[in-house]
């Protein structure tokens, strides 16, 4: 399982927000939304891939927003204001001068006022299943008003108990082609991560957001990705976000997930945008299975070296001589046959390992 370190930044009001880090690499930070948990999500079949695949090429910040997860649910404020204030605080804390920012659905709207905003800690921005207009606000194309005051009270009413059938309502749209383990582990996220007041509070803000007049004003490269069959977030509000950011790129994608799963052509897809986007290199893919000539000591090595460790590092935490290491370096890599430590990284990160790096 992907590793991370959580750590706790305080807001302008006191709210303490959840961070995690992990992996190593340019740096880019998930958007906080409603329905995540730091810790629940890293054993998650509906987007543990992502967090994978993100972490072996970024130094990925990821965060609870505030009422979810590891954050404080007991808060005052759940306003779009103060989540903007939030990816504020979490960029701050990072210590990093210029992030990434991946906006996924509620948390595009979020990433792009705070690009707006701050122009100058932004490299590049991606937006996957994301709008400007929340359900209320999208004029002809806005849902019955009754129909939106109905979910909230399933919300309400439905939420935290023990009958996920309440749930299931939203897992259904968020991940319709899921297998059923897909559906059980979402409807469980649903439960642990908000309670039934705070999820109606969250969807109450999320239903009157209007970024629209910022989108001209954004200045930074754009990514705009959305499956064309989504049924939690319509193709059009993709098709809106990419029209009016200027030079956005437009990635239409074969699907009706909101969340991209990992067996469908699509998440491959949209790893091949996000990787060229971002000017990432394409690395093979590496069958874990290669790693299987190695003993259990030269695998704890490769780990420790693909997380970035030196000999020095590595002799520390494995209580092993510097000659020792050399000794087992030299022996790892005739045996994946590559000529030196870059090369050893590569192909043991491909692999899935060093995921938290150093963090």
């Amino acid at each position: 399982m992907l590793r991370q370190s959580i750590r706790f930044a305080a807001a302008e009001d006191g709210v303490r927000i959840a961070y995690a880090t992990s992996g190593s690499g340019p740096a880019l930070v998930k958007v906080g939304t409603w329905m995540s948990h730091l810790e629940f999500d890293l054993g998650s079949p509906v987007w543990g891939h992502l967090l994978r695949w993100l972490s072996q090429r970024f130094t990925l910040l990821r965060y609870d927003q505030r009422g979810n997860g590891l954050s404080d649910w007991h808060v005052a404020d759940l306003s779009f204001e103060a989540w903007v204030r939030d990816l504020a605080t979490v960029v701050d804390a990072s210590g990093q001068e210029k992030v990434a920012l991946l906006g996924l659905s509620q948390g595009a709207p979020v990433a792009i006022a705070y690009a707006v905003r701050h122009p100058e800690r932004v490299s590049h921005l991606i937006l996957h299943g994301g709008y400007a207009r929340g359900r209320r606000r999208r004029g002809a194309d806005a849902a019955p008003e009754q129909l939106d005051a109905a979910v909230i009270q399933l919300v309400e009413h439905g939420w935290g108990g023990d009958d996920a059938s309440f749930r299931q309502f939203f897992t259904s749209q968020f991940v319709p082609d899921g297998t059923p383990e897909h559906h059980r582990w979402f409807n469980e996220l649903e439960r642990m991560s908000a309670s039934p007041a705070n999820a109606a509070r969250l969807l109450r803000t999320m239903y009157e957001i209007d970024v629209t007049a910022d989108l001209p004003a954004v200045a930074c490269p754009t990514l705009v990705l959305h499956a064309s069959g989504d049924l939690r977030v319509p193709f059009g509000e993709g098709r809106l976000l990419a029209g009016a950011i200027a030079q956005a790129r437009f990635v239409p994608l074969d699907s009706r997930n909101h969340l991209m799963l990992e067996h469908e052509p699509a998440w491959q897809r949209w790893t091949e945008e996000v990787a060229q986007f971002m000017g990432i290199r394409r690395e093979a893919v590496v069958d874990p299975a290669r790693l299987a000539v190695l003993t259990p000591r030269e695998r704890e090595l490769l780990e420790l070296i693909a997380q970035g460790r030196d000999n020095a590092q590595i002799g520390a935490v494995l209580g092993l001589s510097d000659k020792t290491v050399r000794n087992h370096i030299t022996s790892i890599f005739a045996k994946l046959e590559v000529e030196n430590r870059p090369q050893a990284i590569v192909l043991a990160r491909s692999a899935g390992l060093g995921g938290a790096g150093l963090a």
